[in-house]
């Protein structure tokens, strides 16, 4: 294979103006995650202490094998809502137990008890889809106190499927462990009551779908916490508690203890080779995203420092150069590329269909680096067939079997987001840089197209065209295209899972690599007809 060059000079104006643009996209989000670390605040934390109760995160730290790597997905889940916290009061994300991946969810009692907002939900489903998808068993650390009333019209519906999710995840074979450690009411109860095993904290968990004020007003009855759902009533009287542990450093225990009986093995290949670091330093990611949406960028430069040893073995090099395509080795995984040099005209597509069949027939995991402003239009385009091309990469994205991952390190525009496998298509994992925007189109190109419809009307119309308040249109229409088209108005609403720290970028996808190989990796032979 080759090793990849590179051609970025970290003396020259332009590497400085990029390196300086991503960092300060970067920038933008870290007092979104300092507020989720802090989960309910400084006060809230003290008094969860002061109860002799673990912070959320901390719970996690110990249930996780020691100096082991946790990637947390959908981090600021809900943070583009006015108001919202970001995160969603939930924990989710991947990391070694016992020397097993699991996937794990962890409530967050400092804020608002644990409740479920509609982020909350949808973080905790995809953590589930995640792990049904992958094969990974799920450990949750229960304290929840169901859903947030007040927002209970958005939460009913969707949070139904989670206790589906779990029974499924229990009828495929895949493991579900419950560690629950303080007040679990109503959805929150059906946490452990849908798991395969429950660990209970003594004379902290308390598990009930009413709470004592629903008992006393739909019944009359006055109970006590412990008498109606405390953690001893459960292990002795109602069977829901399969283990009553002392405290919650021994919940933790008895989980990794489960978990390190369960005998999981994963069901596809480990790696092929011994992982090799990049030629190229990570640093150097800073750079490879462009200040200016106008100016291209060379994706090779991101290739040669992501894969092993910078090697790259590339497909059709000199048909459709808009599309790289090839094969290396990503922590010692190997891993079929997609990756935009540029748009997507009709030769790059059929490449790209092409080699997506190419990796099914040899059962290799396809990575999609999008930056990506859409398919080619005009003329030219449209008589040389891309609408049929561009549907013959769709229909190639749309069958394929093998695991996708997708990287967006910046625009993805139009249906080149389908083509390149956006979350629309169900990639296993979809992570993104900040410099990252996703829309229909850029804001310029939609406040210009929506100005020419209306320029055209008025003419039609014979209507006097008003060029200074057209400006003014075109301006706000900009704006409010460039607001929603962010990076953080997309991880907010879970378009994927994690802004990621350009140079993570290794990291991040040889951690999402291993666990898609938990499950089986297939391809298949199985695509609608194409339109030649």
């Amino acid at each position: 294979m080759t090793v990849l060059a590179t051609a970025l000079d970290p003396e020259s104006p332009r590497y400085a103006e990029d390196r300086t643009a991503m960092l300060e996209a970067l920038d933008a989000f870290t007092p979104l995650a300092e507020r989720v670390l802090a989960a309910g605040g400084e006060r809230a934390v003290s008094r969860h202490r002061a109860r002799g109760r673990l912070p959320a995160r901390e719970r996690v730290d110990l249930l996780l094998d020691e100096d082991v790597p946790f990637l947390e997905l959908s981090m600021f889940a809900g943070a583009h809502e006015d108001g919202g916290h970001p995160g969603g009061r939930i924990i989710t994300g991947i990391g070694q137990v016992s020397g097993v991946e699991c996937m794990v969810i962890a409530n967050e009692p400092t804020v608002k008890g644990g409740s479920l907002g509609p982020a909350s939900v949808a973080r905790q489903l995809r953590a589930l889809d995640v792990a049904e998808r992958n094969r990974l068993p799920v450990v949750s650390l229960v304290q929840s106190g169901g859903a947030d009333l007040p927002r209970q019209a958005e939460t009913f519906v969707p949070g139904g499927r989670t206790f589906r999710q779990l029974s499924r995840l229990s009828a495929a074979g895949i493991p579900t462990i419950a560690l629950v450690f303080g007040s679990s009411t109503a959805g929150g109860a059906y946490m452990p009551g849908m798991s395969e095993y429950t660990v209970f904290v003594k004379d902290q968990a308390a598990v009930y779908l009413g709470g004592p004020p629903l008992v006393k007003m739909a019944l009359g009855e006055d109970v006590d916490d412990e008498t109606l759902g405390g953690a001893d009533m459960h292990a002795r009287e109602s069977g829901l508690a399969d283990h009553l542990a002392v405290d919650e450093r021994d919940a933790l225990r008895i989980g990794r203890q489960i978990v390190g009986a369960l005998g999981w093995r994963r069901a596809g290949p480990g790696p092929s080779r011994q992982a090799e670091a990049p030629v190229h330093a990570a640093e150097g990611l800073l750079a490879c995203a462009s200040a200016d949406p106008k100016r291209s960028v060379e994706v090779r430069e991101v290739l040669a420092r992501t894969l092993d040893g910078s090697r790259f073995d590339e497909f059709k090099p000199l048909y459709g150069p808009q599309l790289v395509c090839g094969w290396g080795h990503l922590c010692g995984f190997p891993v079929g590329v997609l990756a935009n040099n540029g748009i997507l005209f009709s030769p790059e597509s059929r490449k790209g269909a092409h080699f997506v069949q190419l990796a099914n027939a040899r059962d290799i995991p396809l990575l999609f680096v999008q930056n990506i402003t859409g398919f080619m239009v005009g003329t030219d385009a449209e008589r040389g067939g891309i609408i049929k091309d561009g549907a013959a990469l769709i229909n190639a994205v749309s069958n394929s079997a093998v695991p996708h991952l997708t990287l967006m390190i910046g625009a993805s525009y139009g249906a080149g987001n389908y083509g390149m496998s956006g979350r629309a298509y169900d990639p296993r994992f979809v992570f993104t840089w900040p410099s990252h925007r996703i829309a229909v189109m850029g804001g310029k190109q939609l406040a210009g197209v929506m100005s020419a419809v209306r320029r055209a009307s008025a003419e039609r119309n014979g209507d006097p065209y008003d060029d200074a308040t057209d400006a003014a249109v075109r301006a706000e229409t900009e704006a409010m295209i460039d607001a929603q088209s962010g990076a953080l108005r997309a991880t907010g609403e879970l378009w994927d899972d994690g802004v990621i720290d350009p140079r993570h970028t290794r990291t991040v996808l040889g951690l999402a690599l291993s666990a898609v190989h938990s499950a089986p990796v297939a391809g298949t032979g199985r695509f609608a007809p194409f339109r030649m």
